[in-house]
């Protein structure tokens, strides 16, 4: 679904919800109605792709994918998957299975997971390395089984199968592109080895340019992913009204989340980093804000950037000058703020792009 230069990816939810509402973006309250308007805004905004969270009480994501890519025509679908609780098997047939249904607009954004909690509510009590081990297996038989035209046997760790094959392959050749999460080392061997997309939650551009250049290192021959930056935009007319937006988001939050507990140090790396981040500043960059990485403690893609919109844009193709070719911007307030993206954020960022191209800069070229 990446047009040339740069893919945009926003987000789509079961219902209204973020943290400005007093609940995850990944829910188990189901509005078919929601889901569809949500999904159109996005498509009538030109964005290439949404992203379909994952979580341990959530709606399932090939589901809602589904019935979003029912009412849409060119959407693409970013479906989260955690692996390790359906057989990989059964998970690449599903997979090709949709991806001939939505006429192949589905990727699959591997997220082994960082929450012990999370993961032992569905059953599953390996300890954090353990589990990129088995995603690391578990990646292989997927893609075997996408791929191999004729049956294969495989023995590891974790996945033992004989004469597994797939009479149904995915519409994309040769594979469903795989996207990646995952900030730890083991995540960084896993992700640099298979994925085609490693996913990078907001930091600094330095920061970005170093994680970009460790998956590379990382990476074995012949395989180059690409990369994605996560963000979440906080736009205004003026920087001035931005800010004060931005200011009265973060008192709304920080209002809701009174007397909840927020763990003193969350398992998630990628958690982890962000709010080291915000220990050392509110502001990074031109305008990187963490204060609400901060008072929520890092639970997903938490820092924002904070401007008008040719100011955010401006930052989103830093990012791009560092060598990532994806972006996923979704707000706040996520229907209203998707609508806002698509008049205002996305043109100025694919013309930026575009400047670029027409100038012969590649991506990552200003990094070097």
């Amino acid at each position: 679904m990446q047009r040339a230069g740069i893919e945009i990816i926003g987000m789509i939810s079961t219902t209204l919800a973020s943290e400005l509402y007093g609940k995850s973006i990944i829910t188990g309250d189901v509005d078919r109605e929601f889901i569809a308007r949500f999904a159109r805004v996005h498509e009538d905004g030109g964005f290439d792709r949404v992203l379909v969270g994952y979580g341990s009480t959530g709606a399932d994501g090939f589901m809602v994918t589904a019935h979003a890519a029912s009412v849409t025509t060119r959407l693409g679908y970013l479906i989260a998957h955690r692996p390790g609780f359906v057989a990989p098997t059964l998970a690449a047939r599903k997979a090709a299975s949709l991806d001939h249904l939505t006429g192949g607009r589905i990727a699959l954004h591997i997220i082994t997971g960082g929450s012990d909690v999370e993961q032992q509510r569905d059953g599953d009590f390996l300890d954090h390395d353990a589990r990129y081990r088995r995603t690391d297996e578990y990646l292989e038989v997927l893609r075997r089984t996408w791929t191999s035209d004729r049956p294969f046997d495989f023995d590891g760790e974790f996945y033992r199968v004989r004469g597994a094959f797939s009479e149904v392959k995915p519409l994309q050749r040769p594979a469903i592109p795989i996207y990646f999460g995952g900030a730890s080392g083991p995540a960084l061997a896993v992700g640099a080895r298979h994925c085609d997309v490693y996913a990078l939650w907001g930091e600094p551009v330095a920061s970005i340019r170093q994680s970009i250049a460790e998956v590379r290192a990382a990476a074995p021959p012949g395989r180059a992913p690409r990369f994605s930056v996560s963000v979440r935009p906080i736009l205004g007319a003026t920087e001035e009204k931005a800010w004060a937006r931005a200011r009265s988001i973060l008192e709304r939050i920080v209002e809701l989340r009174r007397g909840t507990s927020t763990a003193a140090r969350p398992q998630s790396v990628g958690s982890q980093r962000l709010l080291d981040l915000a220990a050392h500043g509110e502001v990074h960059d031109k305008r990187l804000w963490t204060a609400i990485a901060a008072a929520t403690g890092a639970a997903g893609s938490t820092t924002a950037l904070v401007g008008t919109a040719e100011q955010v844009a401006e930052s989103l193709l830093d990012y791009y000058d560092a060598g990532a070719t994806t972006v996923l911007i979704r707000g706040f307030d996520p229907l209203q703020d998707a609508m806002e993206f698509g008049r205002e954020l996305v043109p100025l960022v694919r013309a930026g792009v575009k400047r670029r191209e027409l100038q012969g800069v590649p991506a990552g070229a200003r990094a070097m």
